[in-house]
């Protein structure tokens, strides 16, 4: 039988009381390590005790000794300075920051550090939210009330979010609102929510009055929404982004060129058998990883393609793959165990004739440059954000670089230059050609010296199309004095000191490159020196400061997701609203148009060699 249960006796429990109320003798220590020539000290737990143990040692030394004293904490009006600035930088990089970052155990460790109190993430999306948001609109209220007109800019119809924003005759940006599209947007849903964008950011001014606004530019709805909206207001200008000229302009090419859907497809049934079959996909890691250091599938597209945008960028990707691992994939097929997969497997055959076929390779290639050619212009006009003064120009270096392009890989120039005058026809709109004559940054010296604007770079109905716009945006007793301004523009052109501070160009900070050092010039030229063009005048200063592009502010996935999430609570909108409406202007404030994760992409692609020799790197494969 068990021995029968003894109570504990009373005087053998310990009381635990505070060192500093009460003498208490000194602790005992614990047992040091042992020396290197003794065993391990082992512990029932494993490793894992290690850190319990440190912790446990870490109290000992704190009951021992007394406790450090805290850091003097900075002074209020400091202190609340600071946490203002630390509030502003979340809720303006709240694109890239999550707000739930304030309660990170590092950022708090780090506050004490300084002297600050913790940010509580309450009053970040509570009180100090609304106010950096009414301190925003209120200032984007005044900017927009400053400007005699301005554009909208609706971006993203393709896309859950549309946003809208306010370009002004200054070369600023003003973020106006998002608004969720969670179904394919009708033509008429569009021109109503365009009109009362443009009815609402109108009322901020100093009257209600839709004359301010000179137009619209959006990535959606040319052919009837803005088309609809420019007939019933004369003095509108809506245009089509060029950016999604420039992107439709591949799809283009992929449904017209033999050539590149006999690339994509021959690519798509390489890139799945080698990735399918494990001793040929065995042999490409084992090459790839020896010349580009890392192994990894090929990704493949869908073709043929269904119309998706998607799709295109998804096999300009696949080509990518397949052009980076071209000398991995002719090593493998090189190799004595591929010849052996051959003897009984006619794909395996085919795909090594393909690997081993020059001719492959040049599709590849050409398909590859000229989607790149098309996306590194794309990129540019998201970071230059042209006007609209530039679309001729911009589409005659495009038509430049095709030729050349055709001309490289012995394409048949007529059938490329095709693709794009259908794709230029469908983009063009008359204000292109008459922003091109009346901006004089487009000003040609003559043989005598004068600047003039550069008719002769017109087609006949180029030229037409100049004097029908100008005629539409004035008034009827103005329309016949506006031409004859136009005719003395055409011969006289502009005094050359100013043409030439006009075109003054600088290099780029970032990219090196020539760019042109004040775009405002050209609409202030028209405002003073030229001032004695009224009628002609008031035509070129709405209209040179069009943008040709409606990219702007970017949701990024989460806004989208706190925008359009269902049964959302209307209280929980209206802050998530604020918040892309602070962190939005913010950027174009700083009139940053990049994306951070792209930034973040390239910082990380930056000295990759080096990094990847630094010591203690990790091995892709090790994660």
């Amino acid at each position: 039988m068990p021995p029968a249960y003894t109570p504990a006796d009373p005087r053998q429990h310990l009381v635990v009381v505070d060192p500093s109320s009460a003498y208490s003798p000194a602790l005992p220590a614990l047992p040091a390590p042992p020396p290197p020539h003794q065993s391990a000290l082992v512990l029932s737990g494993g490793k894992e005790d290690l850190g319990a143990l440190a912790m446990l040692e870490d109290s000992v030394k704190r009951l021992k000794s007394p406790k450090a004293s805290p850091v003097a904490m900075m002074p209020k009006p400091q202190a609340d300075a600071a946490l203002a600035l630390l509030a502003d930088w979340f809720l303006e990089s709240s694109a890239g920051v999550s707000l739930s970052a304030a309660s990170h155990p590092k950022l708090r460790t780090f506050l004490r550090h300084v002297g600050l109190p913790d940010l509580q993430r309450a009053d970040l999306a509570g009180s100090r939210l609304a106010a950096r948001f009414a301190e925003a609109r209120t200032d984007a209220a005044a900017r927009v009330r400053d400007a005699l007109f301005f554009q909208l800019a609706a971006d993203g119809w393709r896309e859950q979010v549309v946003t809208l924003s306010v370009n002004l005759p200054n070369g600023t940006s003003v973020f106006h609102r998002a608004v969720p599209v969670p179904a394919v947007a009708p033509s008429d849903y569009a021109e109503e929510l365009m009109l009362d964008a443009v009815a609402s950011v109108s009322s901020s001014g100093s009257s209600n009055d839709l004359l301010r606004c000179a137009g619209i530019v959006s990535d959606r709805f040319k052919s009837k929404a803005l088309r609809d909206l420019e007939n019933k207001h004369h003095w509108m200008v809506n245009l089509s982004c060029q950016i999604h000229g420039f992107t439709r302009l591949v799809r283009d090419f992929a449904r017209e060129l033999p050539l590149f859907r006999s690339a994509a497809a021959k690519s798509a049934k390489l890139a799945a058998y080698f990735n399918a079959k494990q001793t040929v996909r065995s042999l490409l890691h084992k090459y790839q990883i020896q010349e580009l250091g890392h192994a990894s599938l090929l990704r493949v597209a869908h073709v043929p393609f269904n119309g998706n945008g998607s799709d295109f960028r998804a096999a300009f990707e696949m080509l990518e793959d397949i052009l980076n691992s071209a000398h991995p994939l002719h090593r493998a097929v090189q190799e004595d165990s591929y010849k052996l997969v051959c003897i009984d497997d006619s794909i395996a055959r085919e795909m090594g004739e393909m690997v081993h076929n020059e001719a492959f390779w040049i599709e590849v290639d050409a398909v590859h440059s000229l989607v790149k050619l098309i996306m590194d212009m794309v990129k540019e006009m998201e970071a230059d954000r042209p006007l609209v003064g530039q679309c001729l120009p911009l589409w005659e270096e495009l038509r430049s670089k095709v030729r050349d392009w055709c001309e490289k890989f012995n394409i048949d120039e007529g059938i490329a230059m095709n693709v794009v005058e259908k794709r230029f026809r469908k983009n063009y709109h008359p204000a292109w050609s008459a922003a091109f004559i009346l901006d004089p940054l487009y000003l040609v010296k003559d043989a005598s010296a004068r600047y003039l604007p550069p008719f002769k770079c017109l087609t006949p109905d180029q030229e037409k199309d100049v004097d029908r716009l100008i005629t539409r945006m004035v008034s009827q007793e103005e329309a016949h004095l506006a031409l004859m301004e136009l005719m003395k523009w055409r011969s006289d052109g502009l005094d050359p000191l100013y043409a030439q501070a006009v075109q003054v160009r600088q290099p780029d900070p970032s990219t090196g490159k020539m760019k042109v050092a004040n775009k405002q010039s050209s609409r202030l030229v028209w405002e003073t020196c030229l001032s004695e063009l009224k009628s002609l005048g008031k035509v070129a200063v709405r209209l040179i400061f069009l943008h040709a592009t409606s990219r702007g502010f970017k949701c990024t996935p989460s806004m989208v997701r706190w925008l359009s999430s269902p049964g959302s609570l209307a209280s929980g909108t209206s802050r998530a609203h604020r918040l892309v409406f602070v962190a939005a202007n913010s950027k174009l404030e700083r009139r940053d148009f990049s994306r951070d994760e792209d930034k973040d992409a390239e910082l990380l692609a930056e000295r990759a060699d080096d990094v990847a020799n630094e010591p203690g790197n990790v091995e892709p494969s090790s994660v």
